[in-house]
């Protein structure tokens, strides 16, 4: 790995050298990823599945050979487990408009008035909100494992909320606010004594931590490929194939279907059921490319090398008066909250934000898409930092010393 595969980090940003901390929001890109989607679009654009010619046969070939990669990455049994989508938000949505309509072989529903699904207070509005639509469609509740003093939540806190009722435990693996990595293998030994399926949100933890599925157990994971050096507008929805099976479609139209009448419809089978219409088969390429391209460096090499990042940043901002970092105790996987004050003033994260830009340092402000943990808080907002595999200490350093001089005029 060489900083130079990234070709936007030579970018200047208001004459000065760019320094990217927002990797929490979206990395950038390897030449080798840039270049697939390239090659993609020049050597085999046709439609896949349906074609015989042979750029569609090569379409095809590429797409599953993705498919592949990404089950080899997380450590799936089976390609067949890995369903193509638009991203994490979009998997969230689709397995909570399949599992709303989900009937048990006795064909009563598997979501009745009355039961509950669990979520964190840590949460992504991507695993809010889709499950708070679900809960007005269907009359269920939607109960939250509450933050503690120490930013997080334990094993027996969450035990407490499971129920009879519960029905479905979705919870992220890695804060995108605090970094934060949470005890989500304990919780899902937990949920599966009382047979209750479990979704990990992955976004921020697939990319930064060794994670494999079937080592966690875990029935569903999501994450993005912009989020793991791969383009944007791709995710995946990890599911076991028992349940795969079970769930209905969330869309329906070309590729998702068997036969079709105008009397009836049969489905098509996994993971085709729950890939309606064309798919972004260039950028399934794209991603295939950015996993081998991780995997060359090793996710334990990429995580120990952001977790010495993390620690020299927590060191530095520790130093510089009226700093306060949030959960600064607990492991991350590469990501750091903080926000400054001056005797008792919050300066606001924006104010800063704005001003490590002008210096060249991207970072990211505000409540990043959990407002309601930002609210538990008592904050509003945060200026985030968070790592990839090109940064350096180098690039800490340089942001330190922004981050003083932002200070200096903000006072």
């Amino acid at each position: 790995m060489s900083r130079e595969d990234f070709p936007i980090l030579s970018e200047k940003v208001y004459n000065r050298e760019l320094v990217y901390l927002d990797n929490a929001a979206t990395t950038q890109k390897p030449q080798s990823v840039m270049d697939a989607i390239s090659y993609g679009y020049s050597h085999f654009n046709a439609n896949i599945h349906r074609g015989i010619h042979r750029l569609a046969q090569l379409a095809t070939q590429e797409h599953e050979a993705a498919r592949q990669t990404v089950a080899n990455f997380i450590g799936a049994q089976s390609k067949d487990e890995i369903v193509f989508t638009k991203g994490t938000t979009d998997s969230i949505n689709l397995l909570a408009f399949s599992i709303g309509e989900y009937r048990l072989p006795n064909g009563e529903p598997y979501l009745k008035e009355g039961d509950e699904i669990l979520i964190s207070s840590v949460e992504h509005h991507s695993n809010i909100v889709p499950w708070q639509m679900l809960c007005e469609r269907k009359k269920t509740v939607l109960k939250v494992i509450p933050l503690n003093a120490q930013h997080t939540w334990t094993i027996d806190e969450a035990k407490a909320l499971i129920s009879p009722n519960t029905r479905l435990i979705a919870v992220s693996m890695v804060s995108n606010v605090l970094g934060t990595i949470l005890p989500v293998k304990d919780l899902i030994q937990e949920a599966h004594q009382h047979n209750i399926p479990v979704l990990i949100d992955g976004a921020q933890a697939v990319p930064h931590l060794p994670v494999n599925v079937q080592e966690l157990d875990c029935d569903f994971l999501a994450f993005s490929a912009h989020k793991i050096y791969g383009p944007t507008g791709v995710g995946v929805l990890y599911g076991k194939q028992k349940w795969l099976d079970a769930l209905p479609p969330y869309q329906g139209g070309g590729e998702m279907i068997e036969h079709v009448t105008f009397e009836h419809t049969t489905y098509n089978t996994l993971p085709y059921k729950f890939e309606a219409g064309t798919p972004d088969f260039i950028g399934s390429y794209a991603l295939g490319k950015a996993l081998e391209y991780v995997s060359s460096i090793g996710m334990n090499t990429l995580h120990a090398h952001e977790t010495d990042l993390t620690d020299y940043a927590q060191q530095g901002l520790q130093a510089i008066e009226g700093i306060r970092i949030y959960a600064p105790t607990l492991p991350k996987a590469g990501v750091l909250s903080f926000n400054a004050f001056y005797n008792d003033r919050l300066i606001h994260p924006f104010d800063i934000g704005t001003l490590l830009d002008r210096q060249g340092i991207a970072t990211r402000t505000g409540h990043h898409c959990a407002e309601p943990l930002i609210d538990l808080l008592g904050i509003p907002g945060t200026v985030r930092i968070s790592f990839g595999l090109y940064n350096t200490r180098e690039d800490v350093d340089r942001f330190l010393e922004a981050l003083k001089k932002a200070l200096m005029m903000l006072q």
